[in-house]
């Protein structure tokens, strides 16, 4: 009896241990250009901006695509050749301290952009509503990227949350969107 007990607990550890997947994926972030000569110019958002979306591979485990939604506020330090280059983090929401997370309820992926701390510092010459416009580009490209093989579309609803009276007026950049929608036929 002692042999089978110690044979399932063996078991079950072996295969919790063994539970998690890591998948590299490409995550799409808004980043800062400041201390830089260049400007992007932005499609989707019809703007030229000194700043860009731009993905990266990274190595996730967990509940995709939740953990997609995280992250794309994940610090990043563009690595430069140039000594004068100094900019330690360019992520903007890492930068404007704005908070993401993605939960799904009832079948929807639910994404909260949290703005209630956003501050942008001086030497990012972006709006409010400029970078928020820029994470909803990358959180849309990366769900794209990772929706694309998957056989059902998936629903999204952007809430901003945390925006006090001062900040208001960002509450209209929610939005609600499908990807991965089949296309109709003609």
């Amino acid at each position: 009896m002692k042999t089978l007990l110690g044979i399932l607990l063996l078991g079950a550890f072996l295969g919790s241990a063994s539970a998690s997947t890591i998948t590299v994926v490409p995550v799409f972030e808004p980043l800062s250009l400041h201390d830089t000569d260049g400007d992007e110019a932005i499609s989707e958002i019809g703007e030229a901006l000194q700043a860009s979306v731009m993905s990266r591979p990274m190595a996730l485990t967990g509940a995709l695509p939740e953990n997609l939604v995280d992250a794309i506020r994940s610090p990043h330090r563009i690595p430069s050749n140039h000594p004068n280059y100094k900019a330690q983090e360019t992520n903007l929401l890492v930068l404007c301290n704005v908070g993401i997370s993605g939960e799904m309820i009832d079948g929807v992926l639910t994404v909260k952009l949290n703005v209630a701390e956003l501050a942008i510092p001086a030497n990012v010459d972006l709006t409010s509503r400029q970078i928020l416009k820029l994470a909803i580009v990358a959180l849309r490209k990366t769900l794209d990227a990772y929706q694309r093989p998957q056989p059902q579309p998936l629903t999204v609803s952007v809430i901003i949350d945390g925006a006090d009276d001062a900040k208001t007026s960002l509450r209209d950049l929610g939005a609600k969107f499908v990807i991965g929608e089949p296309t109709p036929a003609n």
